[in-house]
C-alpha cells in the first residue's frame, strides 16, 4: 500500500512523538508498504492561531498525488490528525493537552485569557467532529484511551508499541546514580527529582540527561540546586550519544520517571529493557501501565520527600535494585510489544 503518515512538530523541538513516527514508517517499509510523511508545523502562541491551524489543515487532501493514489492515511498528532482522507486511520500519540487534562493547571495558560478559553471550545470541537471521520483510532496507551473517552466519549483501542532501538539496551552493573533521562520541561517535573536530591540520606546521586525545552526552566534548576549546595550529588548531561546513552542505562542503579500524566513514556521501557527498576509516581499516566510498585519499580506521591525515600532504598541495596530490574525486563518481554503486531492492527 500507499501510505502517508501526518505528523506535528513544533520547529526545534523533537522528542518522543518524532521517534515514534519515524519508527513507524521504518516499520511500514519493512513490511513492504510504500510510505510518505506529511509533517504540519505546530505554532501555538498566541493560543488564537490555534484555530486558523485546524483550517488549514482541514483544507489538506491527501487522497491522491501525480504519482497515483493514497490507499491509507494514518493521523497521529493534533492538529495533523484532522488532514481529509477517506481511509484514514488514528493512531493517537495525544490531543492538545493544555485544553484537556492540563486544563486550569499550571501547565496550561489556556483558562487564563477569553481567547484561551474560545480556543479551548474551538479545539474540543474540532476534534469531536473531525476525529469521527477515522476508519479506526488506536491509542498509544491505556492512559491516552481513556482520556479521549473521558473528553470527547470517542472510544478507541491501546495500541503499543516498542521504544527506539528497545533491542539495543542492555544491563551492565548497578552503580551508585539514579538516571532521569528526558526533556527538561514543566511536564517532566525535573524540579521535583531535584528538590528530592535534597532530602536524600545517602550518597547517591542523580543523572540527569536532556536538553531543555525552555532555557529558564533548566536556569531554574541550576539555581536551586547552587542554593541548596548540590553540585556533588546532581550532574547535568546537555547532550549524550545513543553510545553513551545505551551505556548511562546499562549501568544504572535504578531510572526515576515521575512526569505529570505522561501520554506513554519511551523512557519506562527504555530503563525495563536495560534491566532497572523505574522509580514514578502516582499521577504519572502511561508509566502505571508497566511499573508496578515493589515488583518491577516503585511508584510513590509525587512530592520531594516520598521520592527521596524511593531512591534512598534502592540506594541502600544493590541487590533488592536489581531483583526488581530484572522482574522489570521479564514483564517487557512478556508483554510481547512488536512493530509487527502494530503494522499488522494499522493496515487491516
Amino acid at each position: 500500500m500507499r501510505i502517508v503518515i501526518a505528523m506535528a512538530q513544533a520547529p526545534f523541538i523533537s522528542g518522543g512523538a518524532e521517534y515514534h513516527a519515524l519508527n513507524l514508517g521504518d516499520a511500514l517499509k519493512k513490511a513492504g508498504h510504500e510510505v510518505e510523511f506529511v509533517n504540519i508545523p505546530m505554532f501555538d502562541q498566541p493560543v488564537e492561531s490555534l484555530e486558523r491551524q485546524i483550517l488549514a489543515v482541514r483544507l489538506l487532501e491527501v487522497e491522491r498525488t501525480w504519482a497515483g493514489n493514497i490507499d491509507l492515511c494514518i493521523g497521529l498528532k493534533f492538529p495533523a490528525y484532522y488532514v481529509k482522507h477517506s481511509n484514514k486511520v488514528i493512531w493517537l500519540l495525544h490531543q492538545y493537552r493544555m485544553a484537556y487534562d492540563l486544563y486550569g493547571t499550571d501547565f496550561s495558560v489556556l483558562h487564563l485569557t477569553k481567547e484561551g478559553r474560545n480556543t479551548r471550545d474551538i479545539v474540543h470541537n474540532a476534534d469531536n467532529l473531525y476525529l469521527r471521520e477515522a476508519k479506526r483510532i488506536y491509542a498509544n496507551s491505556k492512559n491516552v484511551a481513556t482520556r479521549l473517552g473521558k473528553y470527547n466519549d470517542i472510544p478507541s483501542v491501546p495500541l503499543y508499541h516498542p521504544c527506539p532501538g528497545m533491542e539495543k539496551f542492555y544491563c551492565g552493573s548497578y552503580d551508585d546514580y539514579i538516571l532521569m533521562p528526558s526533556r527538561i520541561n514543566l511536564t517532566k517535573r525535573q524540579k521535583l527529582a531535584v528538590e528530592a536530591m535534597a532530602h536524600t540520606k545517602s550518597d547517591i546521586k542523580l543523572f540527569l540527561v536532556g536538553k531543555a525545552d525552555n532555557i529558564a526552566v533548566s536556569d531554574e534548576l541550576k539555581l536551586f540546586i547552587a542554593e541548596h549546595k548540590l553540585e556533588n550529588k546532581i550532574r547535568f548531561f546537555d547532550y549524550v550519544s545513543d553510545e553513551k546513552k545505551l551505556e548511562l542505562y546499562a549501568n544504572a542503579r535504578a531510572v526515576l520517571f515521575i512526569p505529570y500524566d505522561e501520554d506513554y513514556g519511551y523512557i519506562t521501557l527504555e530503563g525495563m529493557s536495560s534491566s532497572k527498576a523505574v522509580i514514578t509516581a502516582t499521577d504519572s499516566g502511561g508509566p502505571l501501565e508497566f511499573v508496578i510498585d515493589d515488583k518491577t519499580g516503585l511508584v510513590v506521591a509525587p512530592n520531594p520527600v516520598d521520592i527521596a525515600a524511593a531512591i534512598d532504598r534502592l540506594a541502600e541495596s544493590e541487590a533488592y535494585a536489581a531483583s526488581l530490574g530484572s522482574a522489570a525486563k521479564k514483564r517487557l518481554t512478556d508483554m510481547d510489544i512488536t512493530w509487527d503486531n502494530v503494522v499488522r492492527e494499522l493496515t487491516k
